[in-house]
């Protein structure tokens, strides 16, 4: 299983990348809030971005929303505040409808390899990449939660997404 996420810059392509089935064709794009991710994208923050290591400036998707069968492009771009070292961490979970699909813990530093990045993390990060998403995408409803720790357990960043299709 390849991973969901990304760093918000670094880690929605690994997000989008891995199950890209979670975007759907009818998806709008989030409206102005104060937990949405800056960009044109549908994610959200879990909580004040504020708390987080990793600030993110900006992550748009082109198309948005992303297209089943179509290739979708990442633009992300952000700042790690503190350096994250190997044995940082993802939970993700994805679930279509109440059915939980996904629920693991994967190695942060490892899924990081899919967009060409290394562990330790640090400074300003910027990256573009292309996925191809697939045709058959069942219809329904999918919640994506991506919550990223350092080792010692300190919040990286924490990020969300819902598709209807």
């Amino acid at each position: 299983m390849k991973l969901l996420l990304s760093f918000t810059p670094l880690f929605l392509s690994t997000l989008v990348a891995s199950n890209s089935f979670l975007f759907a064709t009818n998806q709008q794009p989030l409206l102005n809030n104060e937990l949405s991710v800056p960009g044109d994208n549908p994610l959200e923050f879990c909580s004040d971005p504020n708390e987080f290591i990793l600030t993110i400036d900006s992550v748009d998707l082109d198309p948005n929303p992303p297209e089943k069968g179509k290739n979708l492009q990442i633009k992300a771009t952000g700042n790690f505040t503190e350096q994250v070292e190997q044995d940082a961490y993802i939970n993700l979970s994805v679930k279509y409808g109440l059915i939980t699909l996904v629920n693991t813990k994967a190695d942060l530093c490892e899924q990081m390899k899919q967009v060409d990045e290394t562990c330790p993390l640090s400074g300003a990060k910027d990256f573009t990449k292309e996925v191809a998403l697939p045709k058959e995408i069942p219809p329904g409803t999918y919640h994506v939660l991506a919550d990223v720790y350092t080792k010692d357990d300190k919040k990286i960043t924490c990020l969300k997404a819902t598709a209807h299709f």
